[in-house]
């Protein structure tokens, strides 16, 4: 550690440990002196007046904020369907790489990555061209594939067979 310049000379530093006293003092010192009354005799140092703070008038009522409706996304992408078989997936078919599980009859779908940051990520709700209903994406591909959907089967392989693969318009609200 390296050692102090000799002349350097080290005071300890002061602090003003009673501000509030210091702004009295200031305080009554520049108040004009009061007029005697019969509860301040004469000789008496003055006191400042207490004066009652009049609490703020209140702000004017703001309009309401205009409500923000998201604009609803679509894209065209490649569709394919898959099911809950372990010839095409793993030991473990109905477990997604979300950790969810799926069921035969749910309306679920697996995404591209490359779509994940447009808004649709787990749980986004997406309706497909061509097909009833709103699906939810529940699962995702692997990183090879880009613009690309997996639609949910089940258990149903001639379904999924006869799927195949389109192009399809997907519409999501990010």
């Amino acid at each position: 550690m390296p050692t102090p310049h000799p002349r350097a000379e080290r005071r300890p530093r002061q602090r003003n440990r009673h501000p509030l006293l210091l702004l009295a003092l200031l305080l009554g010192a520049c108040a004009e002196p009061q007029a005697p009354t019969p509860e301040r005799a004469e000789g008496t140092p003055p006191t400042l007046a207490a004066e009652p703070i009049a609490p703020p008038p209140p702000a004017p009522a703001a309009a309401p904020a205009p409500a923000i409706v998201p604009v609803e996304q679509s894209l065209r992408v490649t569709a394919s369907a898959y099911n809950s078989l372990a010839a095409q997936t793993n030991a473990h078919p109905s477990l997604t790489a979300w950790g969810d599980t799926l069921k035969p009859g749910m309306r679920a779908i697996a995404v591209s990555r490359d779509l994940i940051p447009l808004g649709l990520g787990h749980g986004a709700r997406v309706r497909i061209d061509g097909l009833e209903g709103e699906y939810v994406v529940r699962d995702k591909m692997h990183r090879r594939w880009s613009k690309k959907i997996d639609i949910y089967m089940g258990n149903d392989l001639a379904a999924a067979r006869a799927w195949g693969r389109r192009q399809v318009t997907i519409h999501w609200q990010p």
